[in-house]
């Protein structure tokens, strides 16, 4: 197979078992879990997760985008390098839950809080595996066997989690899926790696201070961004009840199974940036502002449909126990739009070679964060956590752009932007009318008047959108000869 069609190909496989089992098996997770524990349950499971996210960036220690650079090199000893990463992931994840139990110690969680919290950290150990395993996959085109992989592993929990309900086994036992489907995904990447790659665990201690010396800027970005995605948790399990943070999840998972939308785009649209960006100006800022626009035509529906819709998707996700959870979303969607043109600039930043001062800004936003999640979820619970993650999006989103203007010059041109508006205000007509009479109705309206408008205001064409993913001329002539130079 042609390196342009596997790379296309890998596109589209991991787009389609992303969208699938990020969204929809998620969510049937989710409405399955809260119908089981309520608001009450739902908090503590939220809790551990929020744990498990922290342990995570902990334990990420920054080694896996550096192990997908350092055995992608020419001439690298992929057997020592996965071996001697490998050891040194397991060895912090394994430390990480032997010293879990004296950590939940000091938080005034309920016993099945806490037990829940160290099945999490050892949940890090088969996460970590995993990960590192992820750089094998890259190296070598593989990777929809990962997308594979954890649309199985997924598959796999929510059918535990439909058991557990079933059986009545009650809130730890929900709290072990995560064993269950990350030990599952780790033996089968193991497994499918030994094709690509043969390697033992290696205890070098000088090679893994040397690794861990280019890796750290990375581990701390990935506790930094644990801070600002999921500290509100954690602060809103210390300050408010379960039940809180329970509504406040609900909504907030709804948005984080979007999240993954605009960094897919970006992804696809990074590597054309990169080419263009000190060779080719007008070419650059000509896929930029392109890109600008897709983003700005995807979350305006987004925001619209969610603000009119949101007592129907809360309904849908996890049924009729958290109608307060509806007022949370209707905040977090603004944050989800912030966070598309955050990542945006993000993309630019990075294309650029500004990654310290990306990091910087990232920093604020988190020391923003924990102030601002700290004043307004002490006084306004889980609507002050909702508008938090607002603040400190809209706020990352004006530093980096700030930060584009100045370092880059770029500008993005806002083309169009009075007819994506005027069919999203259309759209909003359409919802406030239909949406008392039925959800499906509203929403295929909605959507149909949104982009009728659209077409109809030629805001966007079809010709736009497939030059902005087009390769340039010879590119993908310069891909096959690659090709026939791999022995």
């Amino acid at each position: 197979m042609a390196v342009a069609r596997k790379i296309a190909y890998i596109v589209i496989i991991n787009s389609a078992l992303k969208v699938f089992s990020t969204v929809a098996l998620s969510l049937l997770s989710i409405r399955l879990i809260t119908g089981y524990l309520g608001q009450d349950g739902f908090g503590k499971y939220a809790t551990v997760l929020a744990f498990f996210a922290f342990f995570s960036a902990v334990a990420d220690l920054g080694l896996g985008s550096v192990t997908a650079r350092e055995i992608s090199r020419d001439g690298a000893d992929e057997g020592k390098i996965l071996g001697n990463v490998i050891a040194l992931r397991l060895a912090s994840s394994v430390m990480l839950a032997m010293i879990a139990p004296f950590i939940v110690v000091f938080f005034n969680y309920s016993s099945d809080v806490k037990a829940g919290i160290v099945i999490a950290a050892g949940a890090i150990i088969f996460s970590t595996l995993s990960l590192t395993l992820n750089g094998i996959f890259q190296k070598h085109l593989a990777m929809d066997k990962i997308a594979m992989i954890e649309f199985i592993g997924k598959l796999l929990q929510v059918g535990s989690v439909a058991l557990i309900v079933k059986a009545n086994w009650g809130f730890l036992a929900i709290a072990t899926t995560l064993i269950i489907s990350l030990s599952f995904n780790a033996i089968l990447a193991l497994l499918l790696s030994r094709r690509y790659a043969s390697f033992h665990l290696t205890f070098d201690f000088i090679y893994w201070k040397r690794f861990l010396r280019e890796s750290w800027p990375m581990g701390m970005t990935a506790i930094i961004t644990f801070i600002y995605f999921k500290m509100d948790t954690i602060l809103l399990s210390l300050f408010q009840s379960n039940s809180h943070v329970g509504i406040y999840n609900v909504a907030y998972k709804i948005m984080e199974n979007l999240i993954f939308f605009p960094a897919m785009l970006a992804g696809l649209i990074l590597p054309l940036l990169s080419r263009f960006i000190f060779t080719n100006r007008m070419r650059f800022e000509e896929i930029a502002n392109k890109t600008f626009k897709v983003f700005l035509i995807i979350i305006t529906p987004l925001i619209v449909g969610t603000w009119f819709l949101a007592n129907d998707i809360i309904r849908i996700v996890s049924g009729n126990g958290f109608p307060e959870s509806a007022p949370v979303l209707r905040i977090l969607i603004f944050a989800l739009g912030c966070i598309f043109f955050g990542q945006f600039f993000n993309m630019l930043l990075i294309v650029g070679n500004l990654q310290k001062k990306l990091m910087q800004t990232l920093i604020i936003a988190a020391v923003f964060n924990v102030a601002i999640n700290t004043f307004l979820i002490k006084e306004y619970s889980y609507m002050g956590a909702a508008s938090a993650s607002f603040l400190t999006e809209m706020l990352v989103a004006l530093l980096t752009g700030t930060l584009v203007f100045r370092q880059i010059k770029f500008l993005p041109s806002f083309e169009k932007i009075g007819s994506i508006l005027l069919s999203g205000f259309s759209m909003g007509a359409v919802l406030a009318i239909a949406e008392p009479y039925s959800f499906l109705l509203a929403s295929a309206a909605g959507v149909a008047t949104y982009l009728f408008v659209l077409w109809l205001t030629h805001a966007v064409n079809k010709n736009e959108l497939v030059s902005l993913f087009q390769k340039q001329p010879g590119s993908i002539a310069e891909a096959e000869r690659m090709e026939t130079m791999v022995p």
